[in-house]
């Protein structure tokens, strides 16, 4: 068998085996991919026939409502969840210092990771609107499919970002998954994914729309929109989400660590006791 050589071919054999270590554990792809699926799942069962307003007087389907937020959540989950617990951790465990030391270039090895997850974001969306399509009879404009591709390839490159930067500051491995899941859950809820904010006070919309959450979720719902015309791009929502990711590719080049801040791996300090 041919050795493929080439930065392109390292990068895609990284992209692989990144995917075969995340398929490896089974709890990373429950809240990547299942997790979502199982919200809206849930959330059918309980607005099932239920119109939600979406504003300017709009009323959809609860799944028409659903499907798209808890798809762009899945995209976020799966890009910066994931990168920002996985490589503090392998930083923590020397994998990163020990890259360092190959002759494969070190960035290939993170962007590795990162074209890992958003081959997973990409898997969860599809996943999630495929059910919102076949079971819940969600339906999408042809039209807008384009402006859809556009907001996803702009959002989940601005949540890889803004994961790697989280990565970056990230005192160690295993404080990673609370720092994550402590910026986006809550952010989730002011972001209309888990229910509609029309009756929320304003300051609560208006801070979801300075958040990189909720204009993704914005821009990538007009796909839905009954009221939508033409084909759809969310300019000022991508702008926004644009923004934070450039924030965050600024901070995490600016920050980014390769050892573990005490200097020693867990495990080496294991042995040392």
């Amino acid at each position: 068998m041919t050795r493929r050589t080439g930065t392109g071919a390292l990068l895609v054999d990284q992209i692989a085996y990144q995917n075969k270590v995340f398929r490896r554990v089974p709890v990373s792809a429950f809240f990547s991919l299942v997790f979502p699926v199982m919200l809206l799942v849930l959330f059918e069962l309980l607005f099932s026939g239920q119109e939600i307003d979406i504003g300017g007087g709009v009323e959809v389907a609860s799944a028409q409502f659903f499907t798209p937020g808890l798809a762009v959540f899945a995209a976020a989950s799966a890009t910066y969840t994931n990168l920002a617990v996985t490589v503090p951790i392998a930083r923590d465990e020397g994998i990163l210092k020990r890259v360092r030391g190959t002759p494969m270039p070190p960035w290939v090895y993170l962007a590795g990771h990162v074209g890992n997850a958003i081959v997973v974001a990409a898997v969860g969306v599809a996943l999630m609107l495929a059910i919102g399509m076949v079971f819940y009879g969600v339906e999408i404009h042809p039209e807008a499919a384009p402006a859809m591709a556009l907001t996803f390839v702009v959002g989940v490159t601005a949540f890889a970002s803004l994961g790697m930067a989280v990565a970056a500051v990230s005192p160690s491995g295993s404080a990673a998954p609370a720092v994550a899941n402590a910026t986006l859950l809550p952010v989730a809820f002011i972001s209309n994914v888990f229910f509609p904010l029309e009756n929320a006070p304003d300051w609560i919309a208006n801070l979801g729309s300075v958040l990189p959450l909720k204009p993704f979720v914005d821009a990538f719902s007009v796909g839905f929109d009954p009221g939508a015309t033409g084909w759809g791009a969310d300019w000022a929502s991508l702008a926004v989400v644009a923004a934070w990711g450039v924030g965050g590719a600024v901070l995490a080049l600016r920050t980014f660590r390769w050892e573990p801040r005490t200097g020693a791996s867990p495990r080496r300090r294991r042995r040392g006791r």
